[in-house]
């Protein structure tokens, strides 16, 4: 059986032991030795629906995934990316009928040109919002695993990862020179649906002998995510909240 929402725990970094343990692990080698002829994929976290406040981590047991409150971890890259379905989503694993990698340019229907497409225009979807949803993908590296799981942040969330990010750079940081703590927080959108939405704080930047190592796997990272399909559907439930209030009106139009 799953664990329960108050069975939930806390995947935290400790400062002592960091992320040394990739001294000598090179990823791209192993996936290669060890993959060969399999397919490699990355696992997800996934966001709640509704307005739960946990987390669906990956565990040892793919049937019982962990549910933390928190996560600490290194966000080794992140790109955007975006996900049209021409049907509401109903809880079946199906593939976008329109996705794209870079929020570019779209494969599938209709395909073509993001920025000209009539389903990325407001209006387009329910609520006012946009029919194709604005995702961010972010790969982490939690501390003593040396293979990332990928995050999927859905429309309502990307505010605040965009303020977590002009935080770091105001530190001349970058998002792959901090450990990030990720949790959730109870928003309510225009129409009145209750969700969980992320939010980001520095708990501390990476040590010298780790900035190497990270540097490492997030260039390899870079070099394959744009090849890290949907793989069944992106976790379009929770995109219940594409617009939160005038001032992410404001930040959908100038991003």
């Amino acid at each position: 059986m799953a664990r329960k929402a108050s069975e939930t725990k806390d995947l935290t970094v400790t400062a002592d032991k960091g992320y040394l343990v990739l001294k000598g692990f090179d990823f791209s080698k192993a996936i290669a030795e060890e993959m060969e002829g399999l397919t490699a994929f990355f696992e997800r976290i996934k966001m709640p629906s509704g307005d739960t406040t946990v987390f669906q981590v990956p565990s040892d047991n793919p049937d019982e995934p962990e549910l933390v409150r928190e996560i600490t971890a290194v966000i080794l890259y992140h790109h955007p990316i975006r996900a049209y379905f021409k049907e509401k989503y109903t809880g079946a694993t199906v593939p976008p009928d329109c996705g794209s990698l870079n929020a570019v340019e779209g494969f599938g229907v209709p395909g073509g040109n993001c920025e000209s497409c009539p389903y990325n225009a407001f209006g387009s979807g329910e609520n006012n919002a946009k029919a194709c949803k604005e995702r961010r993908r972010l790969y982490l590296l939690l501390e003593g695993e040396m293979f990332p799981v990928m995050l999927s942040l859905p429309t309502g969330s990307l505010k605040e990862f965009s303020r977590y990010i002009m935080r770091c750079l105001s530190k001349g940081c970058k998002t792959n020179a901090v450990v990030t703590r990720i949790s959730l927080a109870k928003a309510t959108n225009k129409g009145g649906i209750a969700y969980a939405k992320a939010v980001f704080h520095m708990e501390r930047e990476l040590t010298e002998d780790e900035i190497p190592l990270i540097a490492k796997m997030s260039e390899q990272i870079k070099e394959i995510s744009q090849s890290v399909g949907f793989e069944g559907a992106e976790p379009v439930e929770a995109d219940v909240s594409p617009v939160v209030d005038s001032e992410e009106d404001d930040y959908h139009k100038t991003a």
